[in-house]
């Protein structure tokens, strides 16, 4: 109960969660980043499993792309459940991230206390969190990440259809910048009321328009016949571009 993970967050959210936390006034944006994918990866290769799993498959120009969609309660200062005493408003509802902290949803990252917000001495204990194999040791905890995980994936498809209600199509690349997107919230709202997770994906397939900083990267894409578009051309209110790599 510091608080330190409660300040200052960009919170992963499921679609429902999303709901929830628009509806009671919170702020929710949508972070889009693009995989090239002109054709299937081996089965083994369990890293790029792991983002096919959580992405939808789409197109920019005549490149074949995946899409990752990820949702995120966003504030500045303390989260808005956040008690004068450090509890949590919401405690018993709270997200599925919040419940999972500091274990890492994805399979190939281990826990690095150094990247994480909590205090020194929260890691003094004899406790183990997670194995050297990659097992979180406590089974609650690891039936949490595996329920969040699970959930990231049965959802690529309906986020692809809520970037279709919304007429969202930018997107950064994977590893160099993502395109954020902060709908207006009735229209958000709306959209995300009419998304089913098993309903089948869209059948029209937008052209997305990837976004980079990097002139070397453009002139790749545009060479692999990809729409797009310099970050320094992105101006509108609603969408901006966050660079991960100069």
């Amino acid at each position: 109960m510091c608080g330190r993970c409660c300040h200052g967050l960009r919170l992963p959210l499921g679609l429902a969660e999303a709901r929830n936390w628009l509806g009671e006034g919170g702020d929710v944006e949508l972070f889009c980043e693009a995989i090239p994918w002109p054709q299937e990866m081996p089965a083994d290769d369990g890293v790029a499993q792991h983002k096919r799993n959580r992405s939808f498959a789409a197109a920019s120009g005549t490149l074949p792309v995946r899409v990752i969609v990820s949702l995120l309660a966003t504030f500045e200062g303390a989260c808005p459940n956040l008690r004068s005493d450090m509890s949590c408003g919401i405690y018993e509802r709270r997200p599925m991230a919040c419940r999972i902290y500091p274990a890492e949803v994805n399979p190939f990252l281990s826990v690095d206390p150094a990247q994480k917000l909590c205090p020194p001495e929260a890691w003094t204990t004899g406790t183990v969190l997670q194995t050297d194999e990659g097992r979180w040791a406590d089974t609650t905890v690891a039936e949490a990440v595996d329920s969040r995980r699970g959930s990231d994936y049965r959802e690529a498809d309906a986020k692809g259809r809520l970037c279709e209600l919304l007429g969202i199509v930018e997107a950064g690349l994977t590893n160099e910048g993502v395109v954020t997107h902060t709908p207006e919230r009735s229209h958000f709202l709306a959209a995300l009321d009419a998304v089913s997770v098993d309903a089948l994906p869209g059948t029209s397939q937008p052209d997305w328009v990837l976004v980079s900083h990097r002139e070397r990267t453009l002139a790749l894409l545009d060479s692999a016949g990809a729409s797009l578009m310099n970050a320094g051309a992105l101006t509108k209110s609603d969408k901006r571009f966050i660079a991960f790599v100069e």
